[in-house]
């Protein structure tokens, strides 16, 4: 159900997503098995507004320019750009990600420059903001008077309405009669056939909407939550928030990552077959990249 665009300093068009239950976790048989996406496990959600789209160029520059915030990646001087999309001098580019080389820090890239120094978001307002970290996207959702979803919260909407499903629109493929979603196409990581377009980022309303009308939640980029990352096995429960019983614990006293939903532009199932409704990532809340952004929820009952 969509609702009237709230005006303010979040111009972004709202979904409201109804109170309910559904199941959690891959039931498809595709998991990535050190994620924890097993057992599945039923949930219970109120109701809440969610962004129809991730936050894109243009909303970030407007908390920006009535903030004068300053992003981590800005801050450090540096962020993560996949090496086809590079826009840099060699001496700026700092070398490989070890155990990802297609990865690369490239000093002067952040989110008004995503390739690096060489390049810009002009004509790009329209498409998710990357290169920011969960701490950067903590910093919006206070100016906006928001906050990340759970991930919870952040399955059930992305699934649409429809329950069990692999993908927001049901369980065909992403290219079956045409693409539904900006992934990777080709021989990852050296060669993307552009088959649907993009070789990075896509606008925000590409592709179609899922039942509940969000647009792209699975592909283009990762989308950042609030909880922070456990490997665990679940117990089943009925409360706001799924119940987990934690067996590798990581959180603010030892250790360090945040959760991160949806895949991106670069998820291929020869490799990271994570642009399912269930797939799980994480990366510290000081770490940015170019294919990273967020969107943002509120109760409903706050919006009254």
């Amino acid at each position: 159900m969509r609702i009237t665009q709230r005006p303010g300093r979040h111009a972004i068009e709202q979904i409201a997503v109804p109170g309910g239950s559904f199941t959690m976790g891959d039931s498809s048989g595709d998991r990535n098995r050190a994620d924890g996406e097993a057992p599945l496990h039923d949930v219970a959600i109120s109701a809440f507004d969610i962004d129809a789209t991730t936050v894109t160029n243009d909303d970030f520059a407007r908390f920006v320019e009535d903030t004068g915030y300053v992003t981590e990646a800005e801050s450090f001087g540096f962020s993560a750009v996949f090496h086809l999309a590079i826009a840099a001098t060699q001496e700026d580019v700092m070398g490989p990600v070890t155990g990802a080389p297609w990865w690369a820090g490239v000093q002067g890239a952040d989110w008004r420059h995503p390739g690096g120094s060489s390049s810009d978001v002009d004509g790009l307002g329209d498409h998710p903001v990357v290169h920011v970290s969960w701490n950067d996207a903590q910093a919006y959702c206070e100016w906006a008077g928001r906050r990340l979803p759970t991930e919870a919260e952040w399955e059930y909407a992305a699934r649409g309405g429809i329950e069990g499903a692999k993908y927001p629109w049901g369980d065909e493929e992403v290219d079956a009669g045409g693409w539904r979603a900006n992934i990777w196409q080709g021989d990852f990581p050296r060669a993307n056939t552009l088959e649907d377009g993009f070789l990075t980022t896509a606008p925000v309303r590409t592709f179609e909407p899922n039942g509940y009308g969000l647009w792209q939640p699975v592909g283009n980029v990762w989308e950042w939550c609030e909880d922070w990352f456990h490997p665990a096995t679940y117990r089943r429960g009925t409360s706001a928030e799924h119940r987990m019983v934690v067996t590798d614990p990581v959180g603010p006293e030892t250790g360090q990552t945040r959760i991160m939903r949806g895949g991106s532009y670069l998820c291929h199932i020869s490799y990271c077959n994570r642009y399912r409704n269930s797939a799980r990532s994480q990366n510290t809340p000081d770490s940015s990249m170019g294919n990273g952004g967020f969107r943002t929820v509120a109760r409903r009952e706050a919006l009254s």
